[in-house]
């Protein structure tokens, strides 16, 4: 039964590869006879405002579809996606045909498919390693399980981290009657603060690795990420101390317990070989090749295939009934393929807008946006609701424009390279909102159940165990009260 489980997965998966490639490549393959020339920032000089409207749409569609038509969003979420990508790029493509073309295919080869594919290769990699064993949730156990979430985060993928600790601690905890709160900082802190530290961590940085930020610049987001971790396990500890009192129950026996030990471990060497590619692709620097129109380095394309390469071996080498006990399923990383590439497909004018600076129609965002904190607080806001990873683009590309400066200085200032003059000092500034970008990118997508991937996986997982989760609004409740004055601090403390 497991053999037939498997074919029909990858069954499953190959068909939903097959249809996200001709919703892909379709529209704009139709144009390839046209010349593609990179017009970015004329394009951002001379796009409406309203041809946002798609992008704003398709984000909309992934924050009220899921509340007010949850059976019909879980059945056609690609339909939607694919009708905002096609919404936009076919006008977009009969207007300025060439110029579209361009910039529908570059951020497909140059954003897209590198974003998903590290995305998949951590998914499906992480999938293969189980912790079996019998812990009794207990307040410091629990806390101790967080960290080490926490911790894992960075390098596994928030996805990767929040897929491997989220059944221990269910099964850990099977005996408490209040568990939610357990749930609720899981995803605060697993799923979403505990990945700020690596491009591997969030899709926000990894999508600043692939635009020229250094893969270990992250590191330093370690304090401002350390400040917000010790905070919330110890209000965690107090908290789930006053919760087990409560419940009036005392802990099961603890004579038989089964050892804890974890299983396909050998999935490790294949996530360090993901790190591998794309520690190594950040390091070389080889010539090019020609893609549509689009010039991609051969070590991008290493990078990817490398990855594909570990994720197949992954599949291979490690039996099945690890992934069962995992109740792994490819339903979330095609759910993550799909919506974004709608994401990326309708984001192209609004990035385009905001390389165009103060000459493009979304002028008002950068003249408005003065101050770090601002940074902050206006990505973290956003990317509660509208995805933390295209937030993040979106005000990469207003700091750069608001600061007259390209991804190729940016990324040679923050590897070491020596700068002198005015252009040092923007490069200082831009270091400065680059850090407030990162954490409110990061950290506020804790803040609803749509801020970031995980964050809805773990609460149907917490919900198939039985743990009646809070509503949307309700678990904004639980963020608004409990992160929001930590965000506070935060920006007294590191941001002013």
């Amino acid at each position: 039964m497991s053999q037939i489980k498997r074919q029909a997965d990858h069954r499953t998966l190959k068909r939903w590869v097959g249809v996200l490639l001709t919703v892909l490549l379709v529209p704009i393959l139709a144009l390839a006879s046209s010349e593609a020339d990179g017009g970015g920032d004329h394009l951002g000089r001379i796009l409406p405002l309203w041809s946002v409207i798609p992008f704003i749409g398709i984000l909309l569609s992934i924050a009220i579809f899921p509340l007010v038509a949850p059976s019909f969003w879980h059945h056609h979420f690609p339909k939607v996606s694919a009708a905002w990508a096609i919404i936009f790029a076919v006008p977009f493509l009969i207007a300025y045909r060439g110029e579209a073309f361009y910039e529908i295919v570059h951020i497909i080869v140059v954003d897209y498919i590198p974003f998903i594919v590290v995305l998949w290769g951590l998914f499906t990699v992480g999938g293969g390693i189980v912790l079996r064993g019998k812990l009794v949730g207990t307040p410091a156990v629990n806390t101790v399980l967080l960290l080490i979430g926490t911790l894992l985060a960075s390098w596994t993928g928030t996805t990767g981290a929040a897929m491997l600790m989220i059944r221990p601690v269910l099964r850990a905890n099977a005996w408490r009657k209040n568990k939610k709160h357990i749930v609720i900082f899981f995803i605060f802190l697993v799923a979403n603060i505990g990945g700020s530290l690596t491009p591997l961590g969030d899709p926000p940085l990894l999508l600043g690795f692939f635009h020229g930020v250094p893969f270990f610049w992250t590191l330093r987001l370690f304090v401002p990420m350390g400040f917000m971790v010790v905070i919330l396990l110890t209000f965690f500890f107090l908290l789930d101390s006053y919760f087990l009192k409560k419940d009036g129950i005392a802990p099961p026996e603890t004579g038989e317990r089964e050892p804890i030990r974890l299983e396909g471990i050998h999935n490790f060497i294949f996530l360090g070989g993901i790190l591998f590619f794309v520690l190594l692709s950040g390091m070389l620097d080889l010539p090019e090749v020609n893609i549509l129109g689009v010039h991609v380095p051969w070590q991008d394309i290493i990078r990817i295939l490398g990855i594909i390469v570990m994720l197949w071996l992954s599949l291979k080498t490690t039996r099945w009934e690890l992934r069962k006990a995992n109740e792994f399923t490819w339903f979330p990383i095609q759910e993550v393929a799909y919506l974004f590439a709608g994401i990326f497909i309708t984001i192209v004018p609004a990035l385009a807008m905001l390389r165009a600076g103060s000459d493009g129609a979304l002028a008002f965002i950068i003249d408005s946006v003065e101050e770090r904190w601002h940074y902050f607080w206006v990505t973290g806001i956003l990317s509660s609701f509208l995805d933390n990873a295209p937030t993040y683009l979106t005000f990469f590309n207003t700091a750069l424009g608001k600061l007259h400066l390209t991804e190729g200085e940016v990324g040679a200032f923050l590897a070491g390279a020596t700068m002198e003059g005015d252009l040092l000092v923007r490069l200082k500034t831009f270091e400065t909102f680059l850090v407030a970008i990162s954490i409110g990118a990061v950290f506020m997508g804790a803040n609803t159940y749509i801020g970031n991937a995980p964050n809805f996986m773990v609460r149907s997982i917490a919900e198939e165990n039985k743990i009646r989760m809070p509503s949307f609004f309700g678990y904004m409740f639980w963020s608004v009260v409990i992160l929001v004055p930590i965000f506070v601090l935060v920006t007294f403390v590191f941001l002013r």
